[in-house]
C-alpha cells in the first residue's frame, strides 16, 4: 500500500455535506459522479496530497443509506493506493482478511476497487483503489 488515497464519508445530502467542506477546507468539489451499481452519488475534494470522497445514497438498499440509518453521518471508509490491486488482494487473503468482493470492480475517480471486511480490520471498512490506465 502506498498512501492513504481518500476518506470516505456518508452524507444525507451531497449539496449540503458539499457546502460545509468547500469551506472547512477551502476548496472546490473537482468531481461528482454516480456509481449505479453501488447505488451511490459521490462528490470528491482536494486539499494538498488529502482528498475526501463524500457518498450519498441513491436509492434506500445502498451500502450508503444502510450505514447512515444504522450509523448516522460520518466516516464510512478508508482507501488506500495500491500499485496492484491484485497481488494486494492476494496479499490480504493470504494474511486472513476477508474481502467484500472476489474481484476487483469500477469505482468512482476512475479507480477499480475492492474492500476488506471490517470484521477483519478493528471495525473498519479498508477500500483499495488502484487507478485505472
Amino acid at each position: 500500500m502506498n498512501k492513504i488515497e481518500h476518506i470516505g464519508i456518508a452524507v444525507n445530502s451531497l449539496e449540503a455535506a458539499g457546502n460545509i467542506y468547500q469551506k472547512l477546507l477551502s476548496t472546490a468539489i473537482y468531481k461528482i459522479e454516480e456509481v449505479a451499481s453501488e447505488g451511490v452519488k459521490t462528490a470528491f475534494l482536494q486539499n494538498g496530497p488529502n482528498k475526501i470522497e463524500l457518498l450519498e445514497a441513491t436509492n434506500p438498499d445502498s451500502p450508503i443509506a444502510k450505514f447512515i440509518t444504522k450509523k448516522g453521518e460520518g466516516i464510512h471508509h478508508i482507501a488506500f493506493d495500491v500499485d496492484d490491486i491484485h497481488a494486494e488482494m492476494a496479499r490480504l487473503k493470504a494474511e486472513g482478511f476477508v474481502l467484500l468482493n472476489e474481484e476487483p470492480k469500477k469505482g468512482a475517480d476512475n479507480k477499480l476497487v475492492c474492500f476488506v471486511h471490517p470484521k477483519s480490520a478493528n471495525g473498519v471498512l479498508v477500500e483499495l483503489c488502484q487507478e485505472i490506465v
